[in-house]
């Protein structure tokens, strides 16, 4: 399969940088019980809990827990009722992921900016006060029920915001982490017609530009299509990759989330490790459980072909599933996870960039065939 193109002049032009971002602030996952997922996330995958907010902090109707691995934070927040809006969607979706938050020097300029190039207004900017300084926010919609919150944090000298206290456990035995160093990219499922509202909403609101463009050609399996364009900021520290379906004979990946997902939102998030072998050997001992790609894959011959030379034993990466892709900047390492939920709906990436800037345009057809087998196993093919 060919490395998908950089996308033409045809596609959506960025405008000028009117949104200065300095990277993933946090991503918060609204689910049933933030408790129980802490501990699930902290176990399996390395994180350290690091703080908590609920009654006790001030705050009567939900509960986070703020975790935290290297450059990473997750927020895991659950309601205490049933009549809120953090219920109502974990009632809807299941576990997801309701916020992408992007850390930026001026969060009310950024809301500003936004919003009058045709962003929708979810909160205004915000000041959030306690002894350790403040942090401003300000947040718009995209797609579905996701937000983005503009998180403007240079004077705040706290654990993380205010409202949120030190996570003590007298008995608690942090786990060793796992090497995942950052959020290297969030992507989204949008219904079908969807995909090009989305990338020109980044493009204008956001300054966004359009750095790859994948067509059904470029994903698909006998029986199942998408296509998909990745939306990015000026250096790239922010990636999008927005999927929509395409016609196929059977129903696609991206039509099995939003059927069980009841609407378009956040498929997966990738995280970045700086050793994927030693990262998913780990993981894989914990108990977190990996797509099983085709063995053909793993054939010597084809694979030198298609990827080069690269520095990882590919012993090692057949060992552990692990998929390896080049394009002209280099090479990248790759793994999904199945499902963390029930619904099979929101899962996590692992990868390990020497150089790439691509997303694995060559694995797309052993990652489609690994998906569709699960699908087939739970009768929704």
């Amino acid at each position: 399969m060919p490395d998908a193109p950089v996308a033409s002049e045809s596609e959506v032009e960025a405008p000028e940088d009117v949104l200065p971002i300095n990277g993933t602030d946090y991503v918060e996952f609204y689910v049933g019980n933030a408790k129980q997922s802490a501990q699930y996330y902290a176990h399996l995958f390395g994180f350290q809990i690091r703080g908590y907010l609920g009654p006790e902090t001030g705050h009567e109707e939900k509960v986070s827990y703020l975790l935290e691995q290297n450059d990473v934070w997750f927020v895991l927040t659950s309601a205490l009722g049933p009549g809120s809006s953090i219920s109502k969607h974990v009632h809807r979706h299941g576990n997801g992921v309701k916020d992408i938050a992007l850390a930026v020097d001026d969060a009310a300029t950024s809301f500003e900016e936004t919003t009058k190039r045709g962003a929708e207004p979810v909160q205004e900017p915000t000041v959030h006060e306690d002894v350790d300084g403040r942090i401003v926010t300000s947040t718009i919609a995209t797609y579905g029920d996701t937000v983005h919150t503009f998180v403007e944090r240079s004077d705040y000298d706290g654990l993380f915001f205010p409202g949120f206290e030190t996570w003590e456990n007298e008995v608690w035995e942090p786990p060793s982490p796992t090497d995942l160093q950052y959020v290297d990219h969030c992507v989204g499922n949008v219904h079908e017609g969807d995909m090009d509202t989305y990338v020109e909403y980044y493009a204008q609101t956001m300054g966004f530009y359009n750095m790859l463009h994948f067509t059904d050609q470029d994903i698909s399996t006998e029986y199942s299509a998408l296509m998909s364009k990745v939306m990015a900021n000026g250096d790239e520290k922010i990636k999008f990759p927005i999927n929509e379906p395409a016609e196929g004979k059977k129903k696609s990946q991206i039509e099995e989330y939003l059927e069980f997902y009841r609407g378009a939102g956040v498929q997966h998030v990738a995280l970045g490790t700086n050793d994927i072998i030693d990262a998913v050997r780990e993981l894989r001992r914990r108990g977190v459980e990996f797509l099983h790609v085709p063995d053909t894959y793993y054939d010597r011959e084809v694979l030198a072909e298609r990827v080069g030379t690269i520095n990882e034993s590919i012993d090692a990466l057949e060992e552990l599933g692990i998929l390896v892709d080049r394009d002209p900047d280099g090479y990248l390492l790759q793994i999904f996870t199945e499902p963390v939920q029930d619904r099979p709906t929101v899962f996590f990436e692992i990868i390990q960039r020497e150089g790439a800037r691509s997303f694995g345009a060559g694995n797309f057809k052993a990652l489609f065939q690994a998906i569709e087998k699960e699908q087939e196993r739970r009768g929704n093919l």
